[in-house]
Formats: C-alpha cells, structure tokens, sequence
C-alpha cells in the first residue's frame, strides 16, 4: 500500500533545503573572499545537490525493482561523495574562521538532506497520486 507523505513533512522538507541553501548563499555573498573562490563554493554546492539526488533516485529506483545500470548506480555514490570531500578540501585550504567553516559545512549538509526528502516526497507523492484506483 503507498502512502503519501504527509503535509507537515514535505514542508518540513522544502524548509530545510531552502534554509540550507539560502544560508549558504548568504553567507558566500557577504563572504570577504575573492569571486573564483565563491565560484568554487557555489558550484561543489550545485554538484552536490544534483549528485544526491541522482543517488537517491538510483538507490530507490533499485530498490523497486527499476534498472540502474551498475556504473549509473557507482557514478552516483562517486558524486555524492566527491562533493563533500571538495567542500571539505576547500574549507580545510581557506582562511575563514572556524566558525565561519562550520556554518559553510552545516547549511550544506542540510541542503544535501533537503534535497534528498524532498526527492524522496515528490516520488513518494506521484505515486501515491497515480496508484487511486479510478472509477
């Protein structure tokens, strides 16, 4: 039996993928760091987001029964993976304040959870949504 996900869930998750994102933003725009090195910032931050989510999709499509061929599946897990450590490799290199590296690699790490639910939720919904038995 599907069962949609709630209302309060998918809130929850769209708030904190937008929450993640937005603090990063912010925090890349009022950063004192030179343009190349908020370019670097902002696309592991896009790599990332794209990467979990073709994980997760993958993850699930396989668990259902869908192909995933096994290098799709392997490129996936790569991604997501290569993402975090660039983002760690960058804060580890740069200047910034403890502090300031803590609040990059937390609103990331909560853009990656909300873009992951948020995925999780729009399958979960289509499906629940297709599977009503129509009259």
């Amino acid at each position: 039996m599907l069962q949609k996900p709630s209302n309060a869930f998918i809130a929850a998750s769209w708030i904190a993928l937008g929450t993640g994102m937005t603090g990063f933003m912010i925090g890349l725009w009022n950063a004192e760091m030179m343009l190349n090195e908020k370019g670097y910032y902002f696309t592991v931050l896009m790599f990332a987001l794209f990467a979990v989510v073709s994980l997760q999709k993958s993850v699930r499509d396989r668990l259902e029964g869908l192909a995933v061929t096994d290098i799709y599946y392997g490129l996936c897990w790569f991604a997501s993976m290569l993402s975090i450590i660039l983002l760690v490799i960058g804060l580890w290199n740069t200047g910034l304040l403890p502090s300031e590296k803590g609040f990059y690699a937390f609103s990331f790490l909560l853009s990656l959870f909300g873009a992951v639910t948020v995925q999780k939720n729009t399958r979960d919904l289509n499906n629940a949504l297709h599977s009503i038995p129509k009259d």
